[in-house]
């Protein structure tokens, strides 16, 4: 193998190191769909720019085409109209696959991002500055588990204040412009209700050990962001199912706080809109297509029946595009017939572009979510291609004030592409950045020692050469680096593992087909 002995000697080739790598850790960076559950580790430092000029000779590391971007994404997360449920599974690999998502009331929770979570299980993971940026405003942590109310939400309180409040206005005219005061306390307490359907999904998660990063309100319902997907076909099932069943709870109990008051009093304006809301949200994330909670439940069973989770996805996948096409086609003509309770409309008007426009936005929500779980579930199926050990470079120990152009004259003797750092004992404690190798000059290469260009080793930065698929790259989210020292179980150098390698390797499966 290709490592350093534990003196800092180069040890004989190995067929496995890092040179032999293979045409995934070689091939080019693309562009790809990133899913919503694991997301390819991203360096800390990529502020080394690449100067013009003259690069490494053929011994140096070889330098990348690029610094390598964040593929995490949004684990699987899906998108849900008022009512809407969706969840972000972990996809999260898959990979971060298809993570099982649940959002109550507003999108199926599924991670599409990807992937990002600790991996142990236990305990929250760790949030990222940028992700409370983009999560909106934090409402606080029940459980735990960060709860965000995204800007888009504000937009669509005001659309129920004004919808709901002409609605309140025509009952009650006597409140005049208290309806709208009354329309704002409904579309926070829907939204409440939104919130205890994600809770379901997030308390059902947290009780089978799958870690949850946030729960997140915004413009067509909620997210429940879970990191891991379900273990077993029938976790699976109680997952997707408990947020419908809470909805399904909520709406009873509106209606028994219906039975106790006056159907045309303010309250009773309230609790009857709270109820039929709450049902809706249930019926609609009942229905058997990804990347609603009904979806995640005809995945359960297909998986339980074939025994393959993936076959489950591409049903319950395609089934949600079917439903996406009919809630396009079929939501404006029944509204225009009357059929959903309202009069029916001969004449084209403002409600029928509405409903039509309302159709359309659900219907790009349910296939958007449905084909980011086909591709979160096909790079689950890949992911354990990524393997450390195949990944990793070959690597040669050279003490801190060797100069530049002397260690790159022993890594090309050696055919290796990477420098680890090590003490007179043989330690390894710093790995040459490839960034800044590129950076030097030729000429200047005899003068500048390696130590120089040399990043401390962390505890972090240090991974198995046994670790692949899920357990790499959370390995590798938790220490964002640019290279990571590989080592045996023993604790002997293997090798260098570059994030770009991997990468371009995370990229790969996900464009590759089932």
């Amino acid at each position: 193998m290709d490592v350093s002995g534990g003196r800092g000697q180069p040890r004989p080739g190995n067929d496995e190191s890092a040179d032999h790598t293979g045409p995934e850790a070689q091939a080019p960076g693309g562009t790809g769909d990133a899913p919503t559950t694991p997301s390819a580790p991203t360096p800390a430092d990529n502020t080394d720019a690449r100067p013009e000029g003259p690069t490494p000779g053929p011994g140096a590391p070889a330098p990348e085409d690029g610094t390598p971007q964040d593929t995490g994404a949004a684990p699987d997360h899906d998108a849900h109209g008022p009512g809407l449920d969706r969840h972000r599974t972990p996809a999260h690999t898959e990979p971060p696959a298809d993570r099982p998502s649940h959002a109550p009331a507003g999108r199926p929770e599924h991670p599409d991002h990807p992937f990002a979570h600790s991996g142990s299980g236990k305990g929250q993971p760790p949030e990222r500055p940028e992700e409370r940026k983009r999560g909106g405003l934090l409402m606080g942590r029940p459980f735990g588990v960060p709860v965000y109310v995204a800007p888009s939400w504000f937009l669509v309180a005001i659309l129920i204040t004004w919808v709901f409040g002409g609605q309140i206005d025509r009952v009650l005219p006597e409140l005049g412009a208290a309806s709208y005061l009354v329309s704002l306390f409904f579309a926070v307490a829907f939204y409440a209700s939104v919130l205890v359907h994600e809770l379901a999904h997030t308390l059902a998660a947290l009780r089978f050990k799958l870690p949850v990063r946030r729960i997140q309100l915004q413009f067509f319902g909620g997210v429940s962001e879970i990191e891991k997907e379900a273990e077993t076909p029938g976790r699976e099932f109680v997952l997707a199912f408990v947020g419908p069943l809470l909805s399904l709870v909520l709406a009873g109990l509106f209606y028994l706080g219906l039975l106790a008051v006056e159907p045309s009093s303010v309250p009773g304006v309230l609790l009857a809109g709270l109820m039929v809301s709450n049902l809706i949200v249930a019926v609609f994330n009942l229905l058997p297509g990804l990347p609603l909670d009904g979806g995640r439940m005809l995945r359960a069973v297909v998986w339980a029946i074939t025994g393959k989770p993936m076959t489950g996805t591409v049903a319950a996948a395609w089934v949600g595009r079917a439903l996406a096409v009919c809630v396009l086609i079929g939501l404006p003509l029944l509204t225009q017939s009357g059929a959903l309770g309202s009069d029916a409309v001969d004449n084209v008007g403002m409600d029928t572009v509405l409903d039509a426009l309302l159709a359309a936005i659900l219907a790009a929500i349910i296939w958007t979510g449905a084909g980011n779980s086909l591709r979160m579930a096909r790079l689950r199926e890949h992911l354990p291609e990524l393997r450390a050990r195949t990944l990793t470079r070959r690597a040669v120990p050279v003490e801190s004030d060797t100069p530049l152009s002397e260690a790159l004259r022993r890594a090309n003797a050696a055919g290796a592409r990477a420098l680890v750092v090590v003490d007179a004992e043989g330690r390894p404690f710093s790995l040459v950045r490839e960034a800044a190798i590129v950076g030097v000059p030729e000429h200047r290469r005899p003068w500048v020692p390696v130590g120089t260009l040399a990043q401390d080793i962390t505890e972090g930065m240090r991974v198995s050469a046994e670790l692949a698929g899920e357990e790499l790259l959370d390995a590798l989210r938790s220490a964002p680096a640019t290279e990571y020292l590989v080592v045996e179980e023993t604790g002997e150098i293997y090798g260098v593992l570059s994030a770009a390698d991997v990468e371009r390797a995370f990229v790969k499966a996900m464009a590759r087909p089932s």
